[in-house]
């Protein structure tokens, strides 16, 4: 029984890890790569990482450090992958042309929740261009 928990957790891990994969590859610009890499190593890792406490046990050498390594990538993985946008952004990597809107410009150009607009006013964004084949343009 214990053995087959391991098992299907270890292959639930390495499923979310590989259509990380394919959605690193997929993904049309920076910032939705840097969302997809960063769900998919935490839901990739953390079934892998409970297989290991499971097997081994959470009082023994491997089952604590795996819990320890757990509880730091669910803190430090959205902290970082907020970095790392953060970063792209203010050093200028461009959207993907296709997306909606870009709240930060919004903001910075003063069209933000601060302004005098009526609430119930949309902001106005892009209209998503048509894509009649489905895959994401470069």
């Amino acid at each position: 029984m214990r053995e087959g928990i391991v098992i299907a957790l270890a292959a639930i891990g390495l499923a979310f890890s590989l259509s990380g994969v394919v959605g690193i590859l997929r993904m049309p610009d920076v910032y939705s790569r840097i969302q997809c890499s960063s769900k998919t190593i935490t839901m990739g890792a953390l079934p892998v990482l409970i297989a290991l406490v499971v097997a081994e046990g959470p009082v023994s050498s491997y089952g604590s450090r795996a819990l320890l390594v757990a509880v730091l990538l669910l803190v430090l993985n959205p902290v970082a992958s907020h970095a790392l946008a953060r970063a792209a952004y203010k050093a200028g990597v461009p959207m993907w042309p296709g997306a909606v809107t870009d709240e930060v410009a919004t903001r910075v150009a003063g069209e933000g929740p601060g302004e005098d607009r009526p609430p119930h006013q949309a902001r106005p964004h892009q209209a998503r261009p048509a894509d009649p084949g489905g895959e994401a343009t470069p």
